[in-house]
């Protein structure tokens, strides 16, 4: 029998699923690693620590189910988007990768703005300079370190490191192009503008190949665990895939996640109107097919602060029934998620945490039930941005915070949309093992891969509190929009 395999090259550690091609998961394997932090904002990983997890995890997974040893049809990785990997022209890393929540780029940022304005930029690239972009970081190495910029032959991300090591060849793929801020998403090429502009040389950057297409045969030391004839599908980026993994195959689809950060994608045929920059524009698994992406940076994470700093004795569990004792708008009190500024919709990094209307009568449940509510809000703002751009008849909801009944409940009031969730969520990695099966040919599409695993466990639909919600909702809006100019007063001080 042949076997399919998915990997994701995370940030914290490599994650590895088998599945068959009937359309089950065989077999799983993690290993964890952790970023270099060497300066306050720099975040770094040399790309060998991915290879040797991805051999460990490997070796785990087919020791784990000896069936597939030697019988991995395809494998596909994916990988965190936006980090940057600068290769020699021998194929040897110059340097540690720059991770995509590295922020020592401000001033590389600026300057793409002086050079470009906002207008030029969203018309080439659709998408906003932000420091966690990959073409930030590649300016920083320029004015920096001169002489590894000399040396660059190539700039690849995490995911095609690792197909580089498996196969020889250099590539990307369009979904992790489009996050490296120099890929025009609606044309599907690099932008010749971008790169004149900011005097870059195409030389240095890979081919785009569509997400399921082939970079090649593994070859190397890794034959032996795999197979010979093990064929390497290009993969995609982390949201692309995670997305792909969710069951998202085409126009009017959308995604919601709720892990440590939050996002709410949409899938779409083609950009209706001139991109405004509320949303993250990104090619999906082809160059002709995109996704828009809002981006919360604290979903999971508000409520995983709050019991660690408030509920650290108590379960999530518990506290999911003090919040359900409280009521819509839990007592009156409104909480803002903006723990570490926020993306979508206000792209302010001076944006602050808030808890505002509290008194003296206000209770455990109230505090917990506001920030699951605050956090219902930020998805709801996400949601209102990519409907500008696409509509969406279906929601799928998935990651760590769809699991509480209570917390899917109040977004689909807050939203007023039904949710579905999946009988699996195993997120990247699983999306990547799609693509796979559908690049070698195990599977005739994405839909019939997908459906061959994936079903609907869960609908979670609107109820009476959809309507008490909505000035809640307008007062969550209005509780920033009066606070903005003190939020940044508190962080200059």
């Amino acid at each position: 029998m042949d076997y399919i395999m998915g990997i994701d090259v995370g940030t914290g550690g490599v994650k590895l699923l088998v599945i068959s091609a009937e359309g089950s998961i065989c077999t799983q394997a993690t290993v964890s690693y952790s970023p270099d932090l060497p300066a306050p904002g720099y975040s770094e990983q040399d790309p060998e620590v991915w290879w040797r997890a991805v051999q460990e995890a490997v070796a785990i997974a087919v020791d784990k189910y000896p069936p597939c040893r030697g019988n991995i049809k395809a494998l596909a990785c994916s990988g965190q988007m936006h980090s940057s990997v600068f290769l020699d022209s021998n194929g040897q890393v110059i340097r540690k990768a720059i991770l995509w929540n590295d922020t020592r780029t401000t001033a590389q940022t600026k300057e793409i703005y002086d050079k470009m304005g906002r207008d030029r930029l969203l018309q080439n690239v659709a998408n906003l300079a932000l420091e966690g972009f990959t073409l930030p970081k590649l300016l920083w190495l320029r004015t920096n370190e001169p002489d590894n910029y000399k040396r660059l032959y190539k700039l690849i991300m995490p995911k095609d490191y690792i197909n580089y090591r498996l196969t020889g060849r250099i590539a990307t793929d369009c979904s992790d192009g489009a996050g490296t801020l120099m890929y025009d998403v609606l044309r599907g090429c690099w932008s010749e503008e971008i790169l004149a502009d900011l005097d870059i040389s195409r030389d240095i950057l890979p081919e785009v190949l569509a997400s399921d297409a082939v970079v090649g045969n593994v070859k190397g030391e890794l034959c032996r665990l795999l197979g010979d004839n093990c064929v390497i599908i290009a993969g995609g980026a982390d949201n692309s895939c995670a997305a792909v993994g969710s069951g998202m195959n085409h126009s009017g689809q959308g995604v919601i996640s709720i892990g440590t950060s939050g996002t709410v994608i949409a899938c779409m045929d083609r950009i209706k109107e001139t991109p405004r920059g509320q949303v993250h524009l990104f090619n999906y698994y082809h160059p002709d097919t995109v996704y828009a992406m809002g981006c919360m940076l604290s979903a999971g994470e508000s409520l995983n602060w709050l019991k660690r700093t408030l509920f650290e004795d108590i379960s999530f569990g518990e506290m999911d029934r003090l919040a359900e004792a409280s009521s819509v708008g839990s007592g009156g009190v409104i909480f803002l998620p903006y723990l570490f500024g926020e993306r979508t919709p206000h792209n302010d990094p001076y944006a602050r945490g808030m808890f505002f209307g509290l008194t003296g009568g206000t209770g455990k449940g109230d505090i917990i039930r506001s920030v699951l509510e605050g956090v219902a809000f930020g998805i709801r703002d996400m949601y209102e941005c990519v409907l500008k751009l696409s509509s969406v008849n279906e929601l799928i909801i998935t990651g760590g915070g769809a699991k509480s009944d209570l917390w899917r409940q109040i977004i689909a009031d807050v939203l007023g949309k039904e949710l579905k969730v999946n009988n699996i969520s195993e997120g990247p990695a699983l999306g990547a093992a799609f693509l796979a099966a559908v690049g070698s040919g195990a599977a005739d599409s994405l839909e019939d891969i997908q459906g061959r695993i994936l079903s609907c466990a869960n609908v979670t639909c609107p109820g009476k509190n959809s309507v008490d919600y909505e000035p809640y909702y307008r007062l969550y809006r209005d509780v920033y929009m009066a606070n903005k100019d003190l939020f940044k007063r508190i962080g200059t001080l």
